[in-house]
């Protein structure tokens, strides 16, 4: 399953996403997983929250960032919940269609029963039509 925070840069995602990842560690029987594009925010979340600083890797486009995901799900059969912050960048989509990549996540996410939830730096009218019913927050 696929859940978008979706909003301009600046409009406070990442606080959202921060909020959501820390609440879910309460009930959260598994582990989780927080990627972004830094260590920014590593004193922010809940030091049961594994943080990825998905820059250290090279990642090209937006399928080997889908396989990426795959590599974390094959070594952690625990693995409930990913968190994406900063979307575009980390996945390569910057300026890109999203709606392959976001179909691949939500394909993988039923597959392994892992739900993902994703930060979008596009405004709800930027985001296709097709993916609005995954719009949990807009900013």
């Amino acid at each position: 399953m696929v859940e978008l925070i979706v909003g301009k840069k600046g409009k406070g995602k990442t606080k959202v996403l921060l909020d959501k990842v820390n609440g879910a560690v309460k009930e959260a029987n598994g582990s989780i997983v927080y990627l972004d594009k830094s260590t920014k925010h590593m004193y922010e979340l809940n030091n049961k929250v594994r943080l990825i600083d998905v820059s250290g890797f090279p990642i090209k486009n937006a399928d080997e960032f889908v396989g990426f995901i795959c590599g974390i799900l094959s070594q952690d059969h625990d693995l409930e919940q990913i968190y994406l912050d900063s979307f575009l960048k980390v996945a390569k989509l910057e300026d890109k269609d999203i709606t392959g990549t976001l179909g691949q996540l939500d394909e993988i996410g039923k597959q392994f029963n892992v739900t993902f939830v994703i930060s979008v730096s596009l405004d709800k009218e930027e985001i296709p039509e097709a993916l609005h019913g995954k719009i949990s927050v807009a900013l």
